[in-house]
This record gives structure tokens, C-alpha cells and sequence, in this order.
């Protein structure tokens, strides 16, 4: 298992502690607060969750902390334990070491867990997909399933051994995948990690998730929302002051030119690259439809313009780590150079 090295000037201190199974050993760091830190402050510059950071503390929102005080900083998130499961089916639902599992818990292989139990789950820095249920209520198509759970509708095909033409009968149980993507280490705080497309990034940032574009070289900024996209992520502005923001990032007018941003949403920042020029829609048609025009010399076709408006025909492209082009599936050069400076890889 690997853990996330933190380098945080003198004020991080990292400590190893031997767990129960031998040869087997748990990371486990604190850090002292320094002066105007809060725990929102002191989440982002370990890229670690909120949540869990206050978790580790048993902090509340009214919890007062000082400089000089030291907190734990978890390796780890929580599961509740439910019903026939094991320590060693929570190793294979995360993708975990299972003497790694154990030895976090102080667990060993002949130990128990009852339901409702809280176990820690060593922090992964690679994705993992967990499954729930979902039971079909009238009114439901597995393409409106596959847009409430924003996860693509030939994936929820394709885990529920169906076929294209299939239709969901009231009170059928659909399994439902759950990608969990762990946050990345950044080299500093003013870059976004570098999330792979097809396995990351696309479920970060789903279809219909309303996000801050911030151009990498300017720090300027707009709001967007992820209208469709399953190559590269295809985005429009929520807004006409949305597109006149955008339009000033790019020179004064739309523009073809690829520039490195940072997506910001729900609180994670993430490396990526964008072009300035809408395309492949009419604002003044019904989006998803048939009309006659299309903006970029697209010809007729189905419009690919959502948000109404908002000063703009069409879609942008946003591209991520290992994202591709719609026309020949082939990476996009620039896009990914781009990238890589918003990640500081380059």
C-alpha cells in the first residue's frame, strides 16, 4: 500500500506505528496549527477530506483550534459495517490489503466485525468502484437512471448484463456503480491534480455538475456547466457575464486556442485544458433535437446546446488527463501539455 508523502515545511510529523499483523505497518501523521489556520485551511494544503480530517479530531463546526496545537491527520477513511460482510469482503469492496486492513483496526485474522461496527479503510491512491441498489420506480428509462446517478448509460448497461434495447420494469433492482476517486497529491497548492479521463476525472466532474473555470496563467475565472461529453468533457457557460468572463480570458473573442485551467468543484481542484470556441449548437433551438444550424460550420444535426441564453451557440471542449478527441478518438497534443502545466508536471 502506498501513502501519500506530505511536505509540509517543520510542521508535519510523520510516525509509524505497528499494527497487530506482523511485518505489517499503519502511517499515521499529526500536524501542529499554525497561525490563521482553520480546518477547511489545513484540509487543502494536505489534500485531505474535510470531513475526515474533523473525523480524526472529533471536531464539530464550533470546535476552536490554536496555534501551536497538534490534530491527527487520517490515512484513512471510515465504513460502516452491514450485514454478512468480513474484513476480508471490505478488503476486496475498497481494493485494499487485506493485512493492511487489519493491522489499522488492530485486527487479526481471526477477529470479528458486527453490524453497524466503524472500521477504518487505508487511504488508496488509486480508484475503486463500490455497487448500490436502486429499485425502479414508473416513469424510469435506464437513460434517466444513468443521468439521476450521473455515470454513462452504456456503463449501467454494461454491469447489469443488458443489452441496448432493454427496459426497466417497475420494482426491478439495478445495480449501481459508485466510482470513488481518491484525492491526489499536488507539487503545490496553486496546481490541480492530474486525474486520468476514463477512470477518474469523467466521474469527478459528471454530466450536469455546475463548476469555476480557472484559467492557469491569468488566475480569471467563470462558472460552466458539463452539458455532455464522453471522450473530453463538452461545457457551456451558465451565464451571458459567464461567457463575457470567458471571452475576456481568451483575448476579447472566442477563440480555438487551448490554455491550461484548474476545475474547481466541490471542493477538489483539478489539472486540465480547455479551448475558447462554442460550437456544434443553436441557443435558439431546444437542446438534444434536430435543427438546421449549428454554430462552427457544423452543418444540421442534433444541437448541442443546453443553456439558454447565455451568449453562446453550442458547447466548448475541456479536456483531462488522457482525454481524447470526439472526431478520432487520438490525444490531443496541446490539450495534454496544457494539462501537465496545470498539474506542475511540467
Amino acid at each position: 500500500m502506498r501513502f501519500k508523502k506530505l511536505f509540509i515545511s517543520s510542521v508535519l510529523c510523520t510516525s509509524i506505528m505497528l499494527g497487530s499483523v506482523t511485518g505489517v505497518h499503519a502511517l499515521s501523521t499529526t500536524y501542529t496549527i499554525q497561525k490563521g489556520d482553520t480546518y477547511w485551511i489545513i484540509s487543502r494544503k494536505l489534500d485531505v477530506p474535510i470531513t475526515s480530517l474533523m473525523a480524526a479530531n472529533n471536531a464539530t463546526q464550533s470546535t476552536v483550534i490554536y496555534p501551536g496545537q497538534t490534530i491527527a491527520v487520517p490515512q484513512y477513511t471510515m465504513h460502516t459495517v452491514t450485514s454478512g460482510e468480513t474484513y476480508w469482503k471490505v478488503s476486496q469492496k475498497y481494493g485494499v490489503n487485506i493485512n493492511e486492513l487489519l493491522s489499522i483496526n488492530g485486527a487479526n485474522a481471526n477477529s470479528y466485525l458486527y453490524i453497524g461496527q466503524r472500521i477504518k479503510i487505508p487511504t488508496s491512491t488509486k480508484p475503486y468502484i463500490t455497487y448500490k441498489s436502486y429499485t425502479v420506480v414508473k416513469g424510469d428509462t435506464y437513460w434517466s437512471i444513468s443521468n439521476k446517478f450521473r455515470i454513462p448509460l452504456a456503463e449501467l448497461l454494461t454491469v447489469n448484463n443488458l443489452s441496448q434495447w432493454a427496459w426497466p420494469n417497475i420494482g426491478d433492482i439495478v445495480k449501481i456503480p459508485v466510482h470513488n476517486v481518491p484525492i491526489k497529491s499536488t507539487p503545490g497548492f496553486q496546481y490541480g491534480e492530474a486525474l486520468d479521463w476514463w477512470t477518474e476525472a469523467q466521474y469527478v466532474i459528471p454530466i450536469g455538475a455546475d463548476f469555476e473555470v480557472q484559467d492557469f496563467t491569468t488566475g480569471k475565472s467563470f462558472f460552466a456547466r458539463r452539458t455532455t461529453g464522453a471522450n473530453h468533457a463538452d461545457c457551456e457557460t451558465l451565464t451571458v457575464a459567464d461567457t463575457k468572463k470567458m471571452k475576456e480570458i481568451w483575448g476579447g473573442s472566442f477563440s480555438w486556442t487551448r490554455r491550461p485551467v484548474l476545475i474547481k468543484y466541490n471542493g477538489r481542484k483539478i489539472a486540465a485544458s480547455m479551448s475558447g470556441m462554442p460550437h456544434a449548437g443553436n441557443d435558439s433551438g431546444a437542446g438534444g433535437v434536430w435543427t438546421s444550424w449549428r454554430s462552427g460550420n457544423y452543418g444540421a444535426g442534433t444541437n448541442f446546446d443546453w443553456i439558454k441564453n447565455n451568449g453562446m451557440n453550442g458547447h466548448f471542449d475541456i479536456h483531462f488527463l488522457n482525454s481524447t478527441k470526439h472526431v478520432d478518438g487520438e490525444l490531443d497534443a496541446k490539450h495534454q501539455a496544457n494539462i501537465k502545466i496545470s498539474a506542475g508536471l511540467k
